[in-house]
């Protein structure tokens, strides 16, 4: 078996997979695929629970197929780092995900200089950083919060979503032509328009230029209750084990679609996510107390204006008072 220096054994997709086998979606749609893993190191492992936004799946798998740009936005919690990993193990392609937060800067992205031994000498020599390594080989990569990053940052990916994506590394005096299985995806809080809700300090407004350059953003949403309840029971199988549980998850997730409607509806100023609503689950376990377990999963950080509201959700939901 023949595999290059970076340890990747197929270099190209070599078989196509039928969306709806795969992934459940009613579509006709052949998408290609690794029929085995071009490198494990960097192929996600299969989720057998996971659920599929049917539109945003295609966005992605028109990614994967079409070579396509796809930015995700959506509230946090909505699962849209791990649809991406999601798509890309049942397709076996490697995909690496990188946080852009404001520490990222270009030359941990590009490569810097770099102080080597050889021949028992101290030399400097350039090192690749991350981005030129996932340019020349069959990988997909994940800029998470995307509206987050810096601007020197945002300039140097600028480059890589024009039409051949090629990069200058002036530190080498060469241009690297991406591979053909190199993929690109973003996912963002906001439309690159700016946080207008104020519950993601640190988000900017993007280039539009730079916006304009995406082939295709994806707006993905929470789940339905019914959903949600079956991921929050798939999550958590020590608390699904406990019937009664299943009956207080159903309530813990209309809790949690209440303060999303009571945020859309201007009424509150924070909500919940399903990661929310599992830490819920997680601490009930722990303290064997609903109302202690909500106080101190999320109630605590919630503006204390908003308490009562909250309290009135609760009551709403469980049929007890919550002391506010």
């Amino acid at each position: 078996m023949i595999s290059n220096k970076d340890g990747f054994i197929l270099q190209e997709p070599d078989t196509t997979v039928s969306v709806q086998q795969v992934f459940g979606i009613e579509s006709n749609m052949q998408v290609a695929a690794f029929s085995k893993p071009a490198n494990d190191m960097y192929v996600p492992k299969i989720d057998k629970d996971y659920i599929f936004d049917p539109e945003t799946t295609l966005s992605i798998l028109a990614g994967f197929t079409h070579n396509r740009r796809v930015m995700i936005q959506g509230y946090h919690g909505t699962g849209k780092s791990t649809h991406i990993e999601q798509v890309a193990a049942h397709l076996n392609w490697p995909c690496i995900r990188i946080n852009l937060d404001s520490h990222i800067s270009r030359t941990e992205l590009i490569g810097r200089d770099a102080i080597v031994l050889k021949d028992n000498k101290q030399v400097t020599e350039f090192q690749q950083g991350l981005l030129p390594w996932a340019l020349q080989n069959p990988v997909a990569i994940v800029f998470d919060e995307y509206d987050a990053g810096r601007p020197d940052v945002m300039f140097v990916l600028q480059r890589l979503l024009e039409a051949d994506g090629r990069m200058t590394l002036l530190e080498q005096n060469m241009v690297i032509t991406p591979h053909k299985s190199f993929r690109i995806f973003a996912t963002a809080n906001t439309a690159g328009l700016g946080d207008t809700t104020g519950l993601y300090h640190g988000t900017q407004i993007i280039n539009q230029g730079q916006m304009d350059r995406w082939h295709i953003i994806a707006a993905l949403n929470y789940l339905s209750e019914k959903q949600e309840i079956a991921v929050l029971l798939s999550r958590c199988p020590s608390f699904a084990k406990d019937k009664n549980n299943k009956d207080i998850a159903a309530l813990m997730v209309r809790m949690a679609h209440l303060t999303r409607q009571g945020f859309q509806s201007g009424d509150l100023s924070v909500l919940m996510s399903p990661r929310t609503v599992l830490h819920w689950a997680e601490n009930y376990l722990i303290f064997n107390d609903l109302k202690h377990s909500f106080r101190i999963t999320f109630l605590n950080r919630a503006d204390p204006m908003e308490h009562s509201i909250l309290a009135e959700y609760y009551q709403r939901c469980f049929g007890e008072e919550l002391s506010v």
